[in-house]
Parts: C-alpha cells; sequence; structure tokens
C-alpha cells in the first residue's frame, strides 16, 4: 500500500500538516526541544557537550542500546553503570570469564543477549577494539540487529541513519495517522523517519525522537499541549491521538505449569545447577525443577523431586516470558552432604551474586524470605 493510502483523513479533509509539511521543519523544531528538555541518562553526551566538542564512546552507546531491547531505561541505569564501572572498555569486558558476565546480568531477562554481548565483546577485541562505524558492518556483529545498528550508527558515530524503536513507531504513528496495523506498517513507518532525519546531528535526532516518545508521546494520556510537534500531528488535528498506534488483539498466552526444589543446608547453602547453554534461560542458574518448557508443562508434585527428602509446600510463583506465563509449585526440604551430579552448594551470602534469572529468584524467595538480597559472609 502506497504511504499516502495509510494516512487517515482528519476532520477537516486533509492528512493533517506532517503527511506533507516539511520534514527538515519537523526535525529542526524536535532537536530544538531536545536541547532543552533531553533526558540524562548515564550513556548519553548532552547536546552541549556535543557542541563543545566531547564525542560519544562506541562501547557504551553499543552496551546500552543491547541493555535496553526489551527493557526500561529505569531498569537499565544501574546496570549499566555496574557493568562500566567492572568493564570499562570492550577488551575488559571480552576478557572476563562468561559466567562473570551472565552473573551482572542476571534480573536483566532475556539472557540470549548477555551470551551475543560477551560474543560481540570477544570479536571486537579481536579485531582491535574498534567498533565499526557502518550500520552494514555493525550487523555483522553478534547481537546487533537493524534497530541496533542503526542507533549505534547515529549515536555513537553521527551517521544518517533511520533509529526507528517502540517510540519512535508510536509518534511516527501518530503524525502520519498511520491506520495499518502496526505489525503490517514498519517498512512504511521507517521510510518516514528515512525522510526526517537531518543530514546533521542525526544522532541528536533519534534520542530525541525516542525522547518524545518515552515523556510526551506517551502510550496512555500523552501530553500533546506540551510537544514541539503538535501542530504537525495529524492524530492531534483528529483529536484521537490514543488510536495509534493500530495494533490486532493479542492471542492470549498459554500458561504452563511444573514444580521447583529449593534444598537447603543447615548453614544456609542453597542446591542450584546450571541451565543448559542453549533455550530459554540458557546458561543461567537455577534450582532444580521439572522439565516444563514453553510448549509442555512439567510434574507439579513432589513426587518429581531430585533426590529423596522431607519436601514442604513452600508456596506458588507466577512468572510471564514473552510468549507464556509459568506456575511453579515451590517445595523446600533441608538437605545435607555432598551435592548430586551436575549441581552444587551456593553458600548463603553467594546466592545474590549467582546468574539466577528472576522466575529462579521468586522460588527461593518463596521457600526462604530474603535469601537473594546482598548478605555478608560470616
Amino acid at each position: 500500500m502506497a504511504l499516502h493510502d495509510q494516512t487517515r483523513k482528519t476532520a477537516s479533509g486533509d492528512s493533517g500538516r506532517a503527511a506533507s509539511g516539511d520534514s527538515g521543519e519537523i526535525a529542526s523544531r524536535l532537536l530544538g526541544w531536545y536541547d532543552a528538555h533531553h533526558r540524562d541518562l548515564p550513556w548519553r553526551i548532552a547536546p552541549r557537550e556535543l557542541a563543545r566538542g566531547v564525542r560519544p564512546d562506541p562501547y557504551r552507546i553499543w552496551l546500552s542500546e543491547v541493555m535496553l531491547q526489551q527493557t526500561t531505561v529505569e531498569a537499565v541505569k544501574s546496570y549499566f553503570r555496574a557493568f562500566v564501572q567492572k568493564w570499562p572498555d570492550v577488551e575488559a569486558l571480552a576478557a572476563s570469564p562468561t559466567e562473570d558476565v551472565m552473573k551482572a546480568w542476571a534480573g536483566l531477562g532475556y539472557y540470549s543477549r548477555a551470551r551475543n554481548l560477551k560474543a560481540c565483546a570477544d570479536l571486537v577485541a579481536r579485531q582491535g577494539g574498534r567498533f565499526p562505524d557502518t550500520q552494514a558492518a555493525l550487523r555483522e556483529l553478534p547481537g546487533i540487529g537493524t534497530y541496533t545498528a542503526a542507533a549505534i550508527a547515529a549515536i555513537a558515530f553521527d551517521q544518517p541513519a533511520a533509529v526507528v524503536d517502540g517510540n519512535v513507531e508510536r509518534v511516527v504513528s501518530r503524525l502520519f495517522s498511520i491506520a495499518t496495523p502496526l505489525s503490517e506498517a514498519k517498512g512504511d513507518i521507517r521510510t518516514y523517519v528515512e525522510r526526517m532525519v537531518p543530514a546533521t546531528r542525526p544522532g541528536d535526532f533519534a534520542q530525541a525522537m525516542m525522547d518524545l516518545g518515552a515523556t510526551i508521546c506517551t502510550p496512555r494520556r500523552p501530553r500533546c499541549m506540551l510537544c514541539p510537534l503538535r501542530d504537525d500531528c495529524s492524530a492531534t488535528v483528529s483529536g484521537d491521538p490514543e488510536h495509534f498506534p493500530v495494533r490486532l488483539p493479542k492471542a492470549e498466552k498459554p500458561l504452563r505449569r511444573g514444580a521447583a526444589f529449593v534444598a537447603v543446608r543447615a548453614d544456609g547453602a542453597i542446591l542450584l545447577r546450571k541451565r543448559a547453554e542453549k533455550g530459554l534461560l540458557g546458561g543461567m542458574t537455577e534450582v532444580p525443577t521439572t522439565g516444563w518448557t514453553a510448549r509442555i508443562d512439567g510434574a507439579t508434585t513432589d513426587a518429581a523431586a531430585p533426590f529423596p527428602g522431607d519436601w514442604r509446600p513452600a508456596g506458588r510463583i507466577g512468572h510471564v516470558f514473552t510468549h507464556f506465563g509459568l506456575e511453579l509449585d515451590v517445595f523446600k526440604s533441608v538437605a545435607e552432604g555432598a551435592a548430586p551430579a551436575g549441581h552444587f552448594w551456593s553458600l548463603a551470602h553467594e546466592i545474590s551474586g549467582e546468574a539466577l534469572p528472576t522466575v529462579m529468584k521468586k522460588v527461593i524467595e518463596a521457600a526462604i524470605p530474603g535469601a537473594t538480597k546482598k548478605q555478608r559472609p560470616h
């Protein structure tokens, strides 16, 4: 469908100023707003600093963009600060054991990102520690797709790349009243963005679009009166910005069931094991559980415990993954002796530093409240 066919008519009978307006003017207004209202983020070089000649560090931009995939800015800030303090450059990250990276990542979710992060750092370090400055070359690196390559190229290297994340999709859908469902309109949204990217300050333009979506053009109750693009926005003219972007109804997620087993020694150590490198939560640490997956349920009783013991019910936890929900019945038992094959004992003060995904922290907390919080060694 042609671009002009995807723009919903406004009440006045035209498609709004943005659809036929000057994209240069839109970029100029947006950059002026960004200069005054940009967010202060630990990986960002502010416009005033850029004007003084301070350049973004590609390592920090890459690290932040990988962390921000499927995760909120607020959740990422503390993780980012901890990472750059421990690993200030890509060579330091490459030199670190994968297990340490997974432990530092625990809680951010989507753990394949952490494995790809380490693989990418290893490759860049072997190639001299410098990230490539083009989208095509960046896409050749592990874990870097179209969006991340464009973001790094624009923000770190000032390349005129079209950076399109969820915030940008929402802004553009409203600017042009794109009536096609978002799942089908992504290519056209990218074309609009490509037309708007200015030749100067493309990195600031990309960050301005994302900031606008995050702080003004929000999913609910957008603050249109404060928007620098309100006079250009077709959806604002029509009076119905929350209608966009148009989404198809979501399919209901299946619910899977299983059981998890928290074995604890008298000294507070907890029995853990490492999951297979590939697959869901690959390479992460867990307590023993039954064989649930995204497609099948696991056993839900203590009959499936990893070894005989006095297993007592310790509650039930719920967790939502991208494609399914999960409920685990939690059982607890006191145990002694050597860990079974493929398992290990983690001392009480070490639990908080293990590579435990959020679902496993929930399991342990159900059985032993406070166990996953940082503790001092006795």
